[in-house]
């Protein structure tokens, strides 16, 4: 059986403590996963200033010169995983096969992240501002005439990692071209691609002591958390809440995206349905920048049943199908449940989809179990209209333009399609958006070269006050 070790600044460690993870379609064990105690991990913590020191030694233009490198061995080496081989198609079949990801979604993903390591200058200069990166070599500078200097805030990055999709793996490399080591908590059904960027960044050139990951319990990933100087989490509001007031942790949960009309655009609501279908169901609707609501001033119940029959083609297929929309739960147990939660709250609202599905909304296909694409119609009060689940579902909500974007809740991209300059400003001004789209952009469009939810630059770096004489 393959067998997945942790990683103790970088040099791979196999634990007596082993975890054993099926095959989501066959339910046969796959792969044996090395666990990390909290004792183990507090240990290895009391030195983070080794790790930080070695990165020291590197300018930040070679740290970004070795993501570019590492990005052709991610999307296209044979890199290691234990004592085995691990080529590309490799880990496109043992990502799939833990988290039930069909193979064409984990190739898209690939790409996402070979974008981010490949223009890692471009990355950075977005979370920087333009900051001339050398100033972080040398701890000042000048910007415009006057004298500046940063500090890091921290001698490593923790982060606790999700399961649902490779792509968000993109938000915590930069953290390396910025000199600052990293410590990763992967999920526990998807330590691939944390585990093939490290070794990707280390054939390329990169120090291995940068680099730790610890697969390990909820209780682990807390102890990384806690002893890491700066942190990131990843979850539902469950798992994550505990961390909503740490300042040294940014938090990424549901993301509750939206797709808003202006009263100006609301009558050509039809021009815009690809591009809310596309938002909703892209990445088979597994991440937080995919469209859960959709808000308009009126003709509601119009879009709701044009994005539930224009949906409704979405079925099933084997993940080795380049056309497959959607993925299986890798516990089908867990999938009905999310089902039944849909259920519970249905009171008041209407499963608009229901009427195009020719079979249940839990679909049984070649032994998994699947989601099928969910369009419900509510209004602004009902507890359907914010929420997020693990596959396509949004609701279609009618609120007034006047009284958005305050009752949209915290959103974490909106795409709002409106002319209108008035309400364009309160969007702009508004504290509960995250990342803004105007126009006609599918809200799971991503800019790389800006802050996706946070900005990672900041969180790891601050300015002092600086002067120097003569």
């Amino acid at each position: 059986m393959l067998h997945f070790p942790i990683l103790r600044k970088g040099e791979a460690y196999k634990s007596v403590d082993v975890i054993r993870t099926p095959h989501h379609q066959t339910r046969e064990m796959f792969v044996e996963i090395s666990q990390a105690n909290t004792g183990l991990i507090r240990r290895d913590l009391l030195d983070q200033h080794s790790a930080k020191a070695v990165l020291e030694k590197f300018s930040v233009q070679e740290l970004m010169d070795i993501c570019a490198r590492a990005a052709e061995e991610f999307l296209h080496g044979t890199l290691t995983l234990g004592d085995s081989p691990q080529t590309t198609e490799d880990y496109v079949r043992q990502l799939s096969a833990t988290t039930g990801m069909p193979y064409v979604m984990v190739r898209r993903n690939m790409k996402k992240i070979y974008g981010v390591m490949a223009k890692m200058g471009d990355v950075l200069g977005g979370l920087s501002r333009r900051l001339d990166l050398a100033i972080l070599d040398r701890g000042y500078g000048e910007v415009e005439g006057q004298a500046v200097s940063y500090f890091p805030r921290t001698h490593s990055l923790g982060v606790v990692l999700p399961n649902n999709s490779p792509g968000v793996h993109s938000l915590w490399i930069p953290s390396f071209a910025l000199k600052v080591p990293l410590v990763l908590k992967p999920g526990s059904a998807e330590p691939w691609t944390p585990y093939r960027i490290v070794q990707a960044l280390i054939k390329a050139g990169a120090p291995r002591e940068a680099f730790s990951l610890y697969p390990a319990s909820h209780s682990g990933g807390s102890e990384i958390l806690r002893n890491c100087g700066r942190g990131m989490v990843f979850g539902d509001v469950s798992s994550t809440k505990i961390w909503a007031n740490d300042s040294r942790v940014e938090v990424h949960g549901p993301g509750y995206s939206k797709l808003v009309l202006g009263e100006d655009e609301a009558d050509n609501w039809e021009q815009y349905i690809d591009v809310m279908a596309a938002s909703i169901a892209e990445n088979g609707g597994r991440s937080c920048v995919n469209a859960s609501g959709v808000w308009t001033p009126r003709h509601g119940a119009k879009i709701a049943e044009a994005l539930a029959a224009k949906l409704a083609s979405i079925r099933p297929l084997p993940a080795d199908d380049e056309n497959a929309q959607i993925a299986p739960f890798s516990d089908g147990a867990v999938g009905k449940r999310v089902s039944q939660m849909v259920d519970a709250d249905m009171e008041g609202a209407v499963d608009v989809s229901a009427q195009f599905r020719d079979v249940d909304r839990v679909a049984e296909f070649q032994g998994c179990t699947y989601l099928l694409p969910t369009i419900v119609q509510c209004d602004v009060d009902h507890p359907m209209a914010n929420r997020e689940f693990m596959f396509p579902f949004a609701s279609v909500v009618e609120c007034p333009e006047a009284a958005m974007p305050e009752r949209l809740g915290p959103t974490l991209v909106v795409t709002a399609m409106t002319n209108n300059l008035a309400f364009r400003q309160r969007l702009l001004t508004s504290p509960h958006v995250g990342r803004l789209n105007f126009g006609a952009i599918q809200t799971n469009v991503i800019s790389w070269d800006q802050p996706h939810e946070g900005n990672l630059f900041d969180h790891l770096y601050a300015r002092r006050a600086f002067q120097m004489a003569g």
